[in-house]
């Protein structure tokens, strides 16, 4: 699985690091898109994810993932039509088009609620000092402006919100979506769907209790018949659901503390958690599991 970006440079024939790492130019769809822009690309993914042909694993930061739907679209392909995306990228703030898009019921996005919740975002990040996708990340705002949770209890039923975030940052948000949907006579869905993250439960409680005795984690990961990069994927996806790991006795052996100070303030004053962002910022300073695992770190710490 990879995000957007990866699926792009890979199509428009894009060398990164990334795309080196994972040997993207060796795929069949090299360079199959360079016809295109890479704006073109994400529209596609983005309205590919909408329209359910992939899915967005918010657990995994992001990554994409195809469907059913997806899979029977490969085996039978047939036209499909896609919105052309206009191009805002030089229209000033003054010309800015706002959509009211409010809906009378969940299912489909609450534009009003979304801008409400960025606003809110912003303000709690500033409040408790950290970066805004640190509270909430995009998708997860996404599905909250569809679903209108007005509880603790609902707010972990959103995709990359477990408990501990919930209660860390929910209150306000919850607050907020109850006043909106009853300024609004809004019309909840009672019935909301429960988030599935794979289930891995009894490798998850493995994982959690190896690191809590301190095994290096190339141990970890061969014990579970697995290479040490999907293992740091499995932590990823833990500590997205909300649980505290602790991996500093690996990463004191891995990074001296000048060098995890560097990389833990990156991520503390960066705009978003991506890898590779944060892998062309170093500029080849650390490897990309070096990276992935203070990321683990920084978003365990901060954010749950």
């Amino acid at each position: 699985m990879h995000k957007s970006a990866y699926i792009v440079n890979v199509l428009t024939g894009k060398m990164t690091s990334e795309v080196q790492t994972y040997r993207g130019n060796e795929s069949a769809y090299w360079e199959a898109g360079s016809a295109k822009e890479d704006k073109f690309w994400h529209a596609v993914t983005r309205q590919s994810v909408v329209n359910g042909y992939l899915r967005k694993e918010i657990e995994s930061y992001g990554t994409l993932r195809v469907t059913e739907k997806g899979h029977a679209f490969l085996k039978s392909p047939h036209e499909i039509m896609l919105i052309q995306e206009r191009d805002f990228s030089d229209v000033d703030d003054k010309d800015t088009v706002v959509s009211n898009n409010r809906q009378n019921g969940a299912g489909a996005l609450d534009q009003d609620l979304l801008a409400m919740l960025r606003d809110l975002r912003k303000k709690v990040a500033k409040e408790k000092s950290v970066p805004p996708y640190v509270v909430f990340q995009d998708p997860s705002l996404e599905e909250i402006a569809t679903h209108y949770p007005i509880s603790i209890d609902e707010l972990t039923m959103i995709s990359g919100v477990g408990r501990g975030k919930a209660m860390k940052f929910g209150q306000p948000f919850i607050a907020m979506i109850k006043k909106h949907v009853e300024e609004n006579d809004i019309d909840r869905a009672q019935d909301m769907t429960v988030k599935t993250i794979v289930n891995k439960s009894g490798a998850k409680v493995n994982i959690i209790q190896n690191i809590d005795r301190k095994l290096p984690l190339e141990d970890i990961a061969k014990a579970l018949g697995k290479e040490l990069g999907e293992l740091i994927e499995e932590i990823e996806t833990i500590v997205a659901s909300g649980t505290k790991i602790n991996i500093d006795y690996y990463l004191d052996e891995l990074l001296d503390e000048d060098s995890q100070g560097d990389i833990f303030e990156y991520f503390m004053e960066a705009e978003s958690d991506s890898l590779e962002e944060a892998i062309k910022e170093f500029d080849g300073d650390y490897t990309e599991d070096e990276l992935r695992l203070m990321r683990i770190k920084f978003m365990s710490e901060v954010a749950n």
